[in-house]
């Protein structure tokens, strides 16, 4: 500690003799108390009619019969094929974007190209376009009476109405998730310590996996927290596509809207709890990570 203490005496700024130096001091509001309390209490009321009773509602619901009927309701065989639908199509997706993500990323930070800015609006595409339309131009490709559609029906390959056309419409409507997020991040850093690792003899992998890898790794995981999210919840582009064929295509957020037009409540109300607690654990694994890395989060964080 005195070897710290000299340390910080021999690098404090020199201040002149009679010279006065002004402390900061903290910002002060010129709202009035009454302005700030009335601001909060819209702010929470605002938060508790549109995103806390909503959620409250649908959990009351699910379980207005009980839990045994809400286990019932999730145990149906419909129910289950949606829940593991839903699961392999994000198991799918996630890390495909992921791969376009860094991908993309990397060449729009390091690179100068040209047609990088074309580049950059195709990514914000889907943001753009609603994911109904989305879902109509792949049948239009796909389908049977699509642009690909008679080929793929010769060579017996099902896209729409089948997984695999689930799977492209929900990599197209959350592909910019990950890239959004890695872009800002990597443009702020630039390619400086790629190039010194470089120079010390590095081949591209090492740079990628022990510099570039490591710089990202929180921004990496945020767009990997949201497209997950998104992949679970969509439902626009993976209705059109999906034929919703029980047991087969219907995905969650489409069984949820299958069982509440056949007047089944709790049936559907039980799987839109399951995916409002998948939303909440994805919610939950962002905080602890605010929480327990947050300054490192905010030292690479893009100013």
């Amino acid at each position: 500690m005195p070897e710290a203490s000299m340390l910080a005496r021999r690098h404090a700024p020199v201040v002149p003799r009679g010279v006065t130096v002004a402390r900061r001091r903290p910002p002060v509001t010129t709202e009035s108390p009454m302005l700030r309390g009335l601001l909060i209490a819209i702010a929470v009321a605002f938060l508790a009619l549109f995103l806390l009773l909503p959620l409250i509602v649908v959990f009351a619901e699910a379980l207005q019969n009980g839990v045994g009927a809400y286990l019932e309701a999730l145990s149906d065989p419909d129910a289950r094929a949606a829940i593991w639908l839903t699961l392999l199509v994000a198991a799918i997706s996630v890390p495909l974007n992921l791969i376009f993500g860094v991908a993309a990323a990397w060449c729009i930070a390091k690179f100068e190209f040209p047609g990088k800015s074309i580049l950059l609006t195709l990514i914000d595409l889907p943001f753009s376009i609603s994911p109904v339309v989305a879902g109509l131009v792949y049948v239009l490709l796909f389908g049977a009476q699509g642009l690909f559609g008679p080929y793929l029906q010769s060579i017996g390959v099902d896209i729409i109405f089948a997984v695999p056309g689930i799977v492209l419409a929900t990599v197209f409507v959350t592909f910019p998730f990950v890239a959004r997020e890695l872009i800002p991040l990597m443009e702020q850093q630039g390619t400086g310590d790629e190039e010194v690792a470089m120079t010390l003899g590095a081949t591209g992998v090492q740079t990628f996996l022990r510099v570039t890898l490591p710089n990202i790794r929180w921004a990496l995981l945020y767009g990997v927290l949201l497209c997950n999210a998104r992949a679970m919840g969509e439902f626009g582009a993976v209705a059109v596509v999906s034929g919703r064929i029980r047991g087969l295509t219907t995905t969650m957020p489409l069984q949820v809207e299958i069982s509440y037009n056949e007047y089944h409540a709790v049936a559907a109300f039980a799987v839109a709890s399951l995916l409002a607690l998948l939303a909440l654990v994805t919610l939950a694994a962002k905080a602890l990570l605010e929480s327990r890395y947050g300054d490192e989060l905010a030292s690479k964080a893009p100013r």
